[in-house]
């Protein structure tokens, strides 16, 4: 577990366990990006079998995940990795070995550094793992999040409908 602080608010990162499946949940949901003007998803989204593959069955072999939370043990944000075959893809699939990528943060934890933080531990772990590249699918408009992920030395690798693939190679970050 890593303790940081950032703007004079401590937080800390472990790793996920099976009893954060339901935050887990929340941050899938979270982490559906809508556009300015546009109407706001409904949480049965969540049963779409092409969403609900990024947590069904949760804690299966090469699932790795953090969460940050607060001092007081409040979970405000988490980054997962999981890999996916040809056959069941998620958005952002571009290899059998390479994990895919999802985050999200409550709307009152951005711009606190947390997406930082979770991305570092993530990157450190799959660095460990001997995982060579780690892809995710993001809407361009979300542009604090396509920064925040530029910084990590993801670049794009492709479209799926309205969003860019992107990959990076974890023993690369900055």
């Amino acid at each position: 577990m890593t303790h940081n602080r950032s703007n004079d608010r401590a937080y800390r990162i472990r790793s996920a366990e099976a009893g954060d499946a339901p935050f887990l949940w929340e941050m899938l949901f979270q982490s559906l990006f809508v556009r300015e003007g546009d109407p706001p998803f409904e949480r049965s989204v969540l049963d779409e079998p092409a969403i609900r593959k990024y947590m069904e069955d949760w804690g299966r072999a090469g699932d790795t995940g953090f969460v940050a939370e607060s001092e007081q043990g409040r979970p405000l944000g988490a980054v997962t990795a999981r890999f996916f075959d040809e056959a069941h893809k998620g958005y952002g699939y571009v290899a059998d070995d390479v994990p895919e990528l999802g985050m999200a943060l409550l709307p009152e934890a951005r711009g606190l550094g947390l997406g930082t933080a979770l991305l570092e531990a993530l990157f450190e772990k799959l660095r460990e793992d001997g995982v060579e590249r780690v892809s995710l699918s993001v809407d361009p408009g979300n542009e604090p999040a396509v920064k925040l992920y530029r910084r990590f030395g993801f670049e794009e690798a492709g479209r799926e409908g309205t969003s860019i693939t992107m990959t990076a190679r974890p023993g690369t970050n900055s």
